[in-house]
């Protein structure tokens, strides 16, 4: 079987649409004007994508402002708010993220990411398709970390937020999704401890990890080989949130997640570290996570770098990553989706979207021809 490839979730938004969402939340233009440049530039992304190669293809998130905060943006308002939520990440250029606080339960998504997949896969001319999912794990954090919301203690929260992501993933099967992938950028952050940050310090990896296998283990073993996780230390604005975090302290417990397969960023990786990183997945990446062989992919495109990768570079961090992971649990992925939130200007790729989204489909292109090189000098 060759090796694997597979790209994260999302793409940038072309400038008009990264225009539209900035209008539509001043309220200059209509929800219906907007959706119609969604639509417009799904289409593109599926298209252009079909280009490229790759086997699971998507929209690139084109009608999510972010991959975050989905399900609750146009949640009903006496249930949550946008005062004192809590920072999601702050970021190594010093913008930041923020998340709503959870003000009165139950908890439920106002939209699932199957909702988007069903818009966009008449578009697909046949293609097989992925989505992404936020993790419970990332819900959680719309709870106040220091105090109990009256009637609704967290105990039922955690308990609402797993059946909603499961609600989640498999209405996306449902939908024909042949993959779904959770976001759980939020797993190398939770060891970062950033006093500006207060979650962080909360020694809450542990608590994510259970949460996200209350939600795989309602799987059987032939649904969670195609449901996978996603792991990163942030990319937006072309900037990380968590890349100081040493890799050796998260991916021990990654891999105890009962998923099938992982996407976890390398390429941006400092150099003289990718060899022990190999090392520690190959180590620690199970042959039988209750009945499914886990499978790493890796990455090898670097979506904060406007420079394009080439196949043959892509074929050599397959070829040594090789050394230390089974070529049968071995994969290849991008380090992070191109543009998780959907206004972000790419101030590395001179402040262009437009530019930024013709270099993402380049990368993909070079990951998939590098990934049939490497697959062939493997004999896999």
């Amino acid at each position: 079987m060759p090796i694997p490839t597979e790209v994260v979730g999302s793409l940038p938004r072309p400038d008009y649409l990264q225009q539209a969402y900035a209008e539509y939340d001043l309220g200059n233009i209509s929800k219906d004007e907007l959706i119609k440049l969604q639509d417009k530039a799904a289409a593109d992304s599926l298209s252009r994508m079909q280009q490229t190669g790759e086997i699971y293809i998507t929209d690139g998130e084109q009608r999510s402002s972010s991959f975050a905060t989905y399900p609750v943006l146009e949640y009903v308002k006496p249930t949550l708010s946008a005062e004192g939520g809590q920072y999601f990440a702050i970021f190594d250029d010093g913008h930041h993220r923020k998340l709503p606080r959870l003000i009165r339960g139950p908890f439920k998504y106002e939209k699932y990411a199957w909702q988007n997949f069903q818009k966009s896969s008449p578009l697909s001319n046949g293609h097989q398709m992925k989505q992404a999912v936020i993790a419970p794990s990332m819900m959680y954090l719309l709870y106040p970390l220091s105090e109990a919301i009256e009637g609704y203690p967290k105990d039922q929260f955690k308990r609402d937020v797993v059946d909603e992501c499961e609600k989640d993933i498999r209405g996306c099967f449902k939908a024909g999704a042949k993959r779904v992938s959770i976001d759980f950028t939020e797993g190398r952050l939770a060891l970062k401890n950033d006093p500006r940050n207060p979650w962080t310090g909360a020694s809450l990896l542990e608590t994510f990890i259970n949460l996200n296998n209350s939600v795989l283990d309602r799987f059987s073993p032939e649904e969670r080989v195609n449901i996978g996780v996603h792991s990163c230390p942030g990319g937006d604005c072309d900037s990380a949130h968590s890349s100081e975090v040493p890799y050796h302290t998260l991916l021990p417990s990654l891999f105890r997640i009962n998923a099938g397969y992982f996407l976890i960023q390398l390429a941006s990786e400092n150099a003289a570290m990718r060899a022990s990183i190999h090392q520690e997945i190959g180590k620690h990446i199970r042959r039988d996570a209750k009945g499914v062989k886990q499978i790493a992919f890796i990455g090898v495109i670097n979506p904060l770098d406007p420079v394009v990768e080439t196949p043959e570079q892509v074929c050599e961090s397959l070829m040594e990553a090789s050394k230390y992971i089974p070529k049968d649990q071995l994969g290849a992925t991008d380090d992070c989706g191109f543009s998780p939130f959907s206004i972000d200007k790419k101030p590395k790729h001179g402040g262009n979207p437009d530019f930024a989204r013709d270099v993402a489909f380049q990368k993909i292109s070079a990951r998939v021809q590098g990934a049939k090189m490497a697959s062939e000098k493997l004999g896999a």
